[in-house]
């Protein structure tokens, strides 16, 4: 039997969590190390998987093509007069698909318990709610039964709604509360889907209706006098709407985004950097996971106006993000418009397309992760994130701002930056699928360069205000051990991203295949 990597790296947070609430709460450093070793093993585990990774084998709908499989009774209930036999399986694997967001999540949850060093209210509570944050995430993006995608899904919600609430800025109960109320209205949907797809999916093998990703992707599996076999397409296209706008609310997809820069704005530093570097990224995941196989012939239906959804969050989130003058929630509008490069790379449904919006979805996750520890880094110095307050740090801090300028310029999209090779890829793709929208959405371009370049220019250039001349210090130790490693990783992968490239291209591949296999272009095709 091999050795179940996939649940000891989704569950070892859960088992420091335990272990910080059994330490006594004034011993600060023995929390933060706990915190700390815990998620660098993870890291640890995370390369290991990396390095044994096949990335020549399908996945998307093949159990046997899938890697680190782990497949288990969970919840058995055996059949009775009254219903029939009840069957959830504890199913986890990964592909090319997942194989990047488990080794994103792992690097940025280590990278965020060092910037979370800078929290000094109840470090307990604290650390214990960032380590199940961290289970949840990395459960969602290794689960292979819809159940248990679910349960780790909703696991997420809860700490980070204490992490924003109690650590959170001024109007932390407020941001707290309607990301809380978002994301579960979003949950909502999700799970009615979720239902109708396990009364909906037979598993071939046992003849009992399952909750497996898998199963609910072949049309044969589908039980006869189901809800989905009786209404047809028009159940279809409901279940499709519905996951879209669940996994809409987490992307955020304009116009559900509202949520995200009260969120962004009020959490703390580290919190800014998981919510921004994976948080956003389970949405267009559980998209290319669950939407698009299980319903191919919708995703085919709604791909242009995905593409135009695209569009919209890319350009809407550039001139947002122009008209702010605080530094957090301009980080947080750009992260609004580049997620929508993810939504037009997946809706070209074409190889190209998709791995750039994969490829996007992992180089978004390390640019935004680094500019979030940026804004933290002045913040935690002048207690204020105006843009207009500052001017003329390069002269006062220079490593600083070198750093800066590298997360700047990736953001902007700029050659030898991975940022570069995505949108890149993203644009070829799309271009084939619909010139017009495509064009369009390369405006984006434009105003992020406009927007970042002059945030640099109110916050580099110029005189430095004499009330900073005592209060700005250069980064330290700790902040350099953030920064340092995505600044290499953005720059590695934009000189060389075949490596990258390389963990997903044949499983997306597969999946764009298999999508354009089972359905015809919609009615929308002539946009």
């Amino acid at each position: 039997m091999q050795f179940p990597i996939l649940t000891v790296i989704t569950f070892l947070p859960v088992l420091g969590m335990i272990i910080v609430l059994l330490l006594p709460k004034d011993k600060t450093r023995v929390l933060q190390s706990t915190a700390a070793i815990v998620t660098g093993l993870q890291v640890l585990l995370a390369i290991i998987i990396w390095m044994a990774f096949d990335p020549t084998k399908f996945g998307i709908n093949e159990v046997a093509s899938m890697q680190f499989v782990e497949r288990l009774p969970w919840i058995v209930i055996p059949k009775t007069p009254w219903f029939g036999e009840i069957r959830i399986e504890y199913f986890v694997g990964i592909d090319g698909l997942s194989m990047p967001m488990v080794l994103l999540t792992a690097l940025i949850s280590f990278l965020a318990t060092f910037a979370s060093f800078s929290v000094k209210k109840s470090l307990k509570g604290y650390f214990a709610m960032f380590l199940l944050l961290d289970a949840g995430m990395m459960g969602v993006f290794v689960s292979l039964d819809m159940f248990l995608f679910y349960v780790f899904w909703e696991v997420m919600l809860l700490p980070m709604y204490f992490l924003i609430g109690i650590w959170g800025g001024p109007r932390r109960e407020y941001a707290a509360i309607k990301f809380f109320l978002y994301t579960l209205a979003g949950s909502v949907l999700l799970l009615l889907v979720m239902i109708g797809l396990y009364f909906s999916t037979v598993d071939p093998q046992t003849g009992v209706h399952t909750f497996s990703m898998i199963a609910m992707m072949d049309p044969a599996n589908l039980a006869q006098g189901s809800i989905f076999s009786i209404i047809g397409s028009s159940a279809r296209m409901l279940a499709f709407i519905g996951l879209f706008i669940g996994f809409a609310i987490k992307v955020p997809i304009f116009p559900f985004h509202t949520w995200l820069p009260d969120a962004h704005v009020e959490a703390p530093t580290a919190i800014s950097v998981i919510l921004a570097g994976v948080l956003l990224k389970m949405g267009t995941y559980g998209l290319l996971r669950i939407s698009f196989p299980i319903f191919p012939e919708m995703t085919h239906y709604f791909q242009i106006p995905m593409m135009i959804l695209g569009f919209v969050n890319i350009v809407y989130g550039a001139l947002c993000a122009m008209a702010q003058t605080d530094f957090k929630k301009l980080i947080a509008y750009s992260s609004i418009s580049h997620m929508g490069y993810v939504l037009l790379g997946m809706a070209a449904l074409n190889v190209q397309g998709m791995t750039g919006a994969v490829f996007q979805m992992f180089n978004h996750g390390t640019i935004t992760a680094m500019l979030f520890l940026l804004v933290g880094v002045l913040y935690d110095r002048a207690h204020t994130r105006g843009l207009n307050e500052f001017g003329g740090v390069y002269n006062k801090m220079p490593v600083y701002s070198f750093l800066t300028v590298i997360a700047f310029f990736a953001a902007i999209g700029l050659p030898s930056m991975s940022g570069f090779i995505s949108e890149a890829f993203v644009f070829l793709g799309a271009f084939q699928t619909n010139k017009l929208w495509t064009i369009l959405s390369t405006l984006g371009i434009v105003l992020g360069a406009g927007y970042m370049l002059w945030t640099f220019q109110r916050v580099f250039m110029g005189t430095l205000p004499e009330k900073w001349d005592d209060v700005l210090t250069d980064v330290n130790g700790r902040e350099l051990f953030t920064l340092i490693p995505l600044a290499i990783i953005i720059i590695a992968l934009g000189i060389y991203p075949t490596p990258a490239l390389n963990w997903m291209s044949t499983s997306l591949g597969h999946l764009v295949d298999f999508v354009n296999a089972n359905a015809a272009p919609g009615m929308f095709g002539a946009f």
